[in-house]
C-alpha cells in the first residue's frame, strides 16, 4: 500500500485548485454519509468545475490560480477532445471529460440544481455522484503522479475515507448509529470507516464501552485471534485485516435500516 496521500500528489497545483478540488470531493463524501442528498449533488457541480480547470490548464500548459465554470459545460469538456493524443492521455481528453459531462447533468436537470428538475434529491443519485468523484479523483491522481490504477484508488480512500452512512463522525469521536449491534460489530465498523489504525483507547471511547482492560480482553483479543484485525497490545493500535474487511462487507450493513 502506498504512503502517498492526494494532498502532496496534488502539490504541484496551484492552492487555489488543490484546496477546491479536495475541499468540494469531501464536502460530498460527508455529506453523502450524513444522508445530506441535496447538497452533496450540489457540491458534484463545484467538483466539475475545479476538474474543468485543472484539465483545461494541464492542456493548455498553464493552471489558473483558482477554478471557473465554463459558460457552456458539454462544449467546454467536448473541447477537450481536441488536445493532441500524442502529447495528453486519453483520460483527460475523453474519459474524464465525458464523466464531467454526465456528472454536471445530475447536477442540473435531477431537481438538485433548480426548481424545474423533475427528480427529488435521493440517496440513488447521490451515491452515484459520490462514485463519479472518487473515480475522477483516482484518475486524477494516476495521471499527475503516474501511478496504476489501483494504487490511485488507496491514495483517494486514505483522505476521503470508506463511504460508511452508518458510522457517524461527531468532532474527534465516532459512533455507530445503530446501538443495538453487539460492540464487536460496532468496533469492525468502526475500523472499516477509518482508513489508518486506531488506538484501543479510541475505540472503547467510541462504542463506549465501560472498562478499557475488559474491552482488550473481552472484544480486541477475540476478534484478534478470529485474525479479523491485527491488535498490538504494546503500541495499542488496531489495524483491520482483509478477512475482517471481508466480514463487515459480508455480514454488517453499512447504512442505516430505515
Amino acid at each position: 500500500m502506498t504512503s502517498l496521500d492526494p494532498k502532496s500528489v496534488f502539490s504541484g497545483m496551484p492552492s487555489g485548485l488543490r484546496d477546491g478540488l479536495l475541499g468540494s470531493f469531501a464536502t460530498i463524501v460527508r455529506n453523502y454519509r450524513e444522508g445530506r442528498w441535496e447538497p452533496s449533488e450540489l457540491n458534484g457541480g463545484k467538483l466539475c468545475e475545479v476538474v474543468y480547470s485543472i484539465l483545461k490548464g494541464y492542456v493548455d500548459g498553464k493552471m489558473p490560480t483558482k477554478p471557473s465554470k465554463p459558460r457552456n459545460m458539454l462544449d467546454a469538456a467536448k473541447e477537450l477532445e481536441k488536445a493532441d493524443a500524442n502529447t495528453f492521455p486519453r483520460a483527460v481528453r475523453i474519459q474524464i471529460p465525458r464523466l464531467l459531462i454526465a456528472l454536471y447533468e445530475i447536477r442540473n436537470n435531477r431537481g438538485v440544481g433548480h426548481v424545474g428538475g423533475d427528480v427529488d434529491p435521493n440517496r440513488m443519485d447521490a451515491r452515484i455522484v459520490l462514485e463519479m468523484a472518487k473515480w475522477m479523483m483516482a484518475d486524477l491522481v494516476r495521471v499527475f503522479h503516474s501511478l496504476d490504477t489501483a494504487t490511485a484508488s488507496s491514495v483517494v480512500e486514505t483522505l476521503v475515507e470508506r463511504t460508511v452512512p452508518i458510522v457517524w463522525e461527531v468532532g474527534d469521536r465516532r459512533r455507530v448509529l445503530d446501538s443495538t449491534l453487539s460492540i464487536r460489530d460496532q468496533t469492525l465498523l468502526l475500523l472499516y470507516a477509518t482508513p489508518a489504525p486506531v488506538r484501543d483507547r479510541d475505540l472503547c471511547t467510541w462504542v463506549e464501552h465501560s472498562n478499557i482492560t475488559r474491552y482488550k480482553d473481552n472484544v480486541l483479543q477475540p476478534i484478534h485471534d478470529s485474525r479479523l484485525i491485527e491488535y498490538d497490545r504494546q503500541t495499542g493500535l488496531v489495524h483491520l485485516s482483509p478477512t475482517g474487511i471481508a466480514e463487515v462487507e459480508g455480514k454488517l450493513p453499512l447504512e442505516l435500516q430505515a
